[in-house]
């Protein structure tokens, strides 16, 4: 049986769980990815949250990592009513799926964010996979993103009970989980070739993206 650890990330992990990360998520949403410029551009970012950035190794191999950065709340007047944690990148080497290992890196997270204090996670994802965790539509606690609209793939999850009942706003990620294009060309030719492709996963997700939730809670 494999020994599988969950372990903090260290310095001497970067530039191998960017690699993983890049392989893991090649061609799945868009022709590419930035995943791994974005944890790269993360680690030094004020919103990135070392205490929760954890790599999942099989057999002392690095398998994934996951990430945790901070997101920001605000009001209509753009002003700071609450801050929320996220995370993501999630990331698992395509030849460790079907293990379970994305559940446990996930599940050891949030136990861990609950020790250190923190109220509830906002994360964009795809409702099915996220929905066995806990989460559920941001719309069921009244907030939306920056354009005013409510997201199937945009969920929380209340760390400690009624954390956002009473809080009403917009989600505002880290400006960090947006690189520059132009940087993800120079950042990627760091990285072996590989083949940029249209998938059907690609189309699956830019419906999943836009899908407004229409549920009522």
């Amino acid at each position: 049986m494999a020994e599988i650890k969950i372990r903090h990330e260290k310095k001497e992990d970067y530039t191998n769980v960017e690699k993983v990360t890049r392989d893991a998520f090649w061609n799945l949403y868009v022709p590419g990815c930035n995943e791994h410029l974005i944890i790269h551009n993360l680690r030094n970012h004020e919103d990135y949250i070392p205490e929760l950035t954890f790599v999942i190794e099989v057999d002392g191999r690095i398998a994934g990592s996951i990430f945790y950065s901070k997101t920001r709340i605000l009001d209509d007047s753009g002003k700071e009513i609450s801050q929320v944690i996220t995370f993501g990148p999630v990331s698992i080497a395509p030849e460790f799926h079907n293990m379970g290992l994305g559940s446990k890196l996930i599940n050891y997270s949030i136990e861990e964010a609950k020790k250190l204090g923190y109220k509830a996670i906002i994360i964009g994802g795809y409702p099915a996979y996220y929905e066995r965790f806990g989460f559920t539509g941001t719309k069921k606690f009244g907030l939306s993103l920056e354009d005013g609209n409510y997201y199937s793939g945009i969920m929380a999850l209340e760390l400690v009970p009624n954390a956002l009942s009473d809080i009403k706003g917009q989600i505002q990620f880290s400006s960090a989980l947006e690189p520059d294009a132009n940087e993800l060309e120079e950042f990627d030719a760091q990285f072996p070739h590989k083949e940029k492709k249209v998938t059907s996963s690609q189309e699956k997700f830019a419906k999943a993206a836009s899908e407004l939730d229409t549920k009522e809670y």
